[in-house]
Formats: structure tokens, C-alpha cells, sequence
């Protein structure tokens, strides 16, 4: 007895929906495998659950790699071309960046100063004073901070040396009353 053809919208059991996809996922793999064997087909099928599970399969005789490079020469395209040459602008970029990074860095070493001019000389002489007094600056906040931390610990040394000398002290009369 024939089962009755089943409407296909989408299943609203979550467990259902998962049972469905994982015997249907098998099913359609079978049938792949059986086109393979029977007609000689490079076959590849590559599924994500709804969980983001990779599920795929592909013909014995083939790699899923030389499926795509196939697909891309029977369609004349090149899927991966427009992010290659997108990847290579990005690198010419990033190149001149850190180019003009050591160039900077060998100005502010000292090296390379023959090729400035006078303006940007002293353009690099004023940045270099800029950046000495932000070093300046922040080293004085620093040992400002210390300066205070110090100066609490002290304090605090200071505290416990009265506390243990009034206590030594007491100790001592408690011992020359009793004598």
C-alpha cells in the first residue's frame, strides 16, 4: 500500500523537523551514491543543518575542489577571482602603510635625514619635541603616583611602628606594675 504524497511546507516540531532532515539527508546521499555508481557521475552535495552541522558527500572518484573547479570552467566564471583581487588591493595597501611606517621610523632614528628638506626638518624637529614632552609629561605623572604611593606606605609603616611601640609600651608597664 502507497503512501499518500505529503504537503510540503515547513515542519514546526523542532524534533520532527531534525528526524525529517536526517532520514531525508540520507536518502538524497543514496541517491547520489546510486548516480554515481550507475551513471559515472561526479557528484558532490554539501548541506547545513539548521544547527550550521556540515553534512556532505561527494563521488569516490573526485574531490569536492575539482567539482567546483569544473562548475567554474563549465560556467566561464571564477568564483574566487573578485576576493582575490579584492585580498590583492588589500595587501598593496597595507604594504605602502608599512612602508611609509619604517620610512617614518628610520626619520625618527635619525636615519635617512640627507634626503629632507629644511621644512621637513624641521617639521620632524618639532614632533620630536612634541613627543619628548608627552614623554616628559607622562614620566612625571608616573613618579608623581609613586611619589604618593610611597608616601601612603610610609604612613602606613609609620602607623604600625606607633601601634607596636604604644603596645610594647603598655607591655612594659603592665610588667613593672606586677613586679
Amino acid at each position: 500500500m502507497a503512501r499518500g504524497k505529503i504537503q510540503i511546507k515547513r515542519i514546526e516540531n523542532s524534533t520532527n523537523r531534525q528526524v525529517t532532515y536526517s532520514k531525508r539527508r540520507n536518502g538524497l546521499f543514496k541517491k547520489a551514491n546510486e548516480l554515481t555508481v550507475l551513471c559515472d557521475a561526479r557528484v558532490s552535495i554539501i548541506m547545513f543543518s539548521t544547527s550550521g552541522k556540515l553534512h556532505e558527500y561527494i563521488s569516490p572518484s573526485t574531490t569536492t575542489k575539482q567539482v567546483f573547479d569544473q562548475y567554474q570552467k563549465t560556467l566561464g566564471v571564477d568564483i574566487w577571482s573578485s576576493q582575490y583581487e579584492k585580498m590583492q588591493e588589500t595587501l598593496k595597501k597595507l604594504k605602502e602603510a608599512n612602508m611609509n611606517l619604517r620610512r617614518e621610523i628610520r626619520k625618527r632614528m635619525g636615519e635617512c635625514l640627507n634626503d629632507m628638506s629644511f621644512e621637513d626638518l624641521r617639521g620632524l624637529e618639532q614632533d620630536m619635541d612634541t613627543a619628548l614632552n608627552v614623554i616628559r609629561e607622562r614620566k612625571n605623572r608616573v613618579i608623581a603616583n609613586q611619589i604618593v604611593t610611597s608616601t601612603k606606605k610610609l604612613r602606613n609603616v609609620e602607623e604600625v611602628h606607633r601601634n607596636l611601640l604604644h603596645e610594647y609600651q603598655e607591655q612594659e608597664m603592665k610588667i613593672h606594675t606586677m613586679a
